[in-house]
C-alpha cells in the first residue's frame, strides 16, 4: 500500500464525516458551539488520526493513533447518542450512523491487532 488513502477504514471515515456534516446543519443553531462542534471535531479527528498514524512512518506510534481514532469513534458514538435522545437526529439517521461506527471500529480493531501481531 502506497498511501493510507487506499486504507478502506479511512475512506469509510471520511464518508462518516461528510455524513456528520450533512447531519448537525439540521441541528438546532443553539448548538452550533456546542453538540454540533463536537460531533464534528471528534469525526474529523478519525481519519484524521488514521492518516497521521500512517505518516509517523513507525508501527509502534501508528498504533498509538489508530487507538485514539477509536477513542474519537467511540466519542462521536456517544454524542450521537445524546443528539438522539434531545431529538435532534431521526431514529433512522441514528441506526444508520451507529453501524458505520460499528463497522470503521471493527476494522480499526482489526488493523490494531494485526500490527502488534507484527511489533
Amino acid at each position: 500500500m502506497n498511501s493510507y488513502k487506499e486504507l478502506k477504514v479511512w475512506q469509510k471515515a471520511v464518508n462518516l464525516v461528510t455524513g456528520i456534516y450533512r447531519l448537525t446543519v439540521k441541528f438546532p443553531k443553539e448548538e452550533q458551539y456546542g453538540l454540533v462542534s463536537q460531533l464534528r471535531r471528534s469525526a474529523v479527528s478519525v481519519p484524521s488520526n488514521v492518516a497521521e498514524g500512517w505518516g509517523r512512518g513507525n508501527t509502534r506510534e501508528y498504533i498509538r493513533f489508530l487507538t485514539i481514532a477509536r477513542g474519537s469513534l467511540m466519542e462521536l458514538e456517544t454524542q450521537l447518542i445524546i443528539s438522539e435522545k434531545l431529538g435532534f437526529l431521526s431514529l433512522d439517521s441514528h441506526k444508520l450512523l451507529l453501524a458505520q461506527i460499528d463497522e470503521i471500529g471493527r476494522m480499526l480493531n482489526s488493523l490494531i491487532t494485526s500490527l502488534k501481531n507484527k511489533v
